[in-house]
C-alpha cells in the first residue's frame, strides 16, 4: 500500500490532529496513519465530552509509543494545533483533521521539499474529497494563483491554505505565532498565511503532496459555518489590513447580520473581540499587501 515506509519520515514529520467530540472518526484516522506511515502523531483533544480520549488511547496502546495525546481543559479550537506543534520533536509538521489524512508517500515528499527549499515555511497539498473521490475546488484556485510560480520554488506562491491539507516548517509556524485565539476556528488559515509571509517565509501549493478529506457528518449547520467564516474574515481584516479594508469589512459584517440568527451571533462575537483586535493589530509589510492586492484583483 503506497511506497515502502522509511525511517527518515519518522525523524522529520509529525502529524498533528486537533479534535473534539468525534471519537470514532478520530480513531479511524489515527489508525490509518499508524498503518501507513512511521511518523509520530500528536492528538490534541479540545475538551471533548465524548470518549475521544479513552478511544484514541486504546488505539495508541498498540502504537509502540508513536502516539501522544494532549488533553486541553477548554475547547481552544484551531489553537489546539499550536499545542500539538509545540509538542512535536520533528522539524516539520503535517496537519490533519479528525476527518482527513495523508497519502502514505506524503511525509517523505514533504520532508524532501522542505529540505530542498529552506525559504519555504508552508506547503499546501492537493486534496481529494471522499466519497466522490474528486479534487477539492480550492485546489484549482491554488494551482492558478495569480502570484505565479518562481523557478526556485516548488510550486505556485499562495497566501491561503486548508489546515487539513497543509504541512509547515515548525520554526516558521511558531515564529508567526500559530493560529489565533481571537479567531478560534473556521477560516483561521488566512491570518497564519499572511503572518508567515510578513516574516519572509514562502508558501507554496504542491500537488505532488496529496491529502484526503472525508467530511464528517458531525458538524455544525452550513449556515453556522458560513457565519463563522464571515466573522473570522472580518477579524483578520481588522487585525492586519489598512483602514479602507477595515471599513469595507465592517460593512460586510453588518450586512451579513441580516442573513439570519447565525450571522447575527457571529457579528456580535466579532464586535466583542474588538478590544483584543486593537491590542494585537499589526499592519502588514508592503510586499504582503501588494501580494494580497494581486490576489484580490485576480
Amino acid at each position: 500500500m503506497g511506497r515502502p515506509r522509511t525511517q527518515s519520515d519518522s525523524s522529520r514529520i509529525t502529524f498533528v490532529i486537533a479534535s473534539r467530540n468525534r471519537a470514532a472518526e478520530l480513531a479511524d484516522v489515527v489508525q490509518r496513519l499508524l498503518d501507513t506511515t512511521d511518523c509520530p502523531i500528536v492528538v490534541v483533544d479540545n475538551a471533548s465530552e465524548d470518549d475521544s480520549v479513552a478511544t484514541v488511547r486504546r488505539v495508541g496502546a498498540r502504537s509502540a509509543g508513536r502516539l501522544r495525546v494532549l488533553e486541553l481543559d477548554t475547547n481552544a479550537g484551531a489553537v489546539g494545533r499550536n499545542a500539538g506543534v509545540a509538542a512535536s520533536r520533528t522539524p516539520y509538521v503535517a496537519f490533519c483533521d479528525d476527518d482527513s489524512w495523508w497519502q502514505p508517500e506524503a511525509p517523505a515528499v514533504g520532508a524532501e521539499l522542505f529540505d530542498a527549499h529552506p525559504s519555504v515555511g508552508l506547503l499546501a497539498a492537493r486534496t481529494i474529497v471522499l466519497p466522490r473521490d474528486t479534487e477539492d475546488d480550492f485546489c484549482r484556485q491554488l494551482a492558478d494563483s495569480p502570484l505565479g510560480r518562481r523557478a526556485e520554488l516548488p510550486g505556485p506562491s499562495i497566501l491561503g491554505f486548508m489546515s487539513c491539507a497543509a504541512m509547515v516548517r515548525k520554526t516558521a509556524f511558531e515564529a508567526a505565532g500559530g493560529f489565533s485565539e481571537i479567531l478560534h476556528f473556521r477560516g483561521e488559515e488566512q491570518l497564519v498565511a499572511v503572518d508567515m509571509a510578513a516574516l519572509g517565509w514562502e508558501l507554496c501549493y504542491c500537488p505532488q503532496l496529496v491529502a484526503v478529506h472525508q467530511p464528517s457528518q458531525v458538524r455544525p449547520t452550513t449556515a453556522a459555518q458560513d457565519a463563522r467564516v464571515m466573522r473570522n474574515a472580518v477579524l483578520t481584516t481588522w487585525l492586519r489590513r489598512p483602514p479602507r479594508h477595515c471599513v469595507s469589512a465592517t460593512g460586510t459584517l453588518l450586512a451579513g447580520a441580516m442573513r439570519g440568527p447565525d450571522h447575527v451571533k457571529a457579528a456580535g462575537e466579532a464586535l466583542r473581540r474588538l478590544p483584543a483586535v486593537l491590542q494585537r493589530r499589526r499592519p502588514l509589510p508592503d510586499h504582503v499587501e501588494e501580494a494580497l492586492a494581486v490576489l484580490e484583483g485576480g
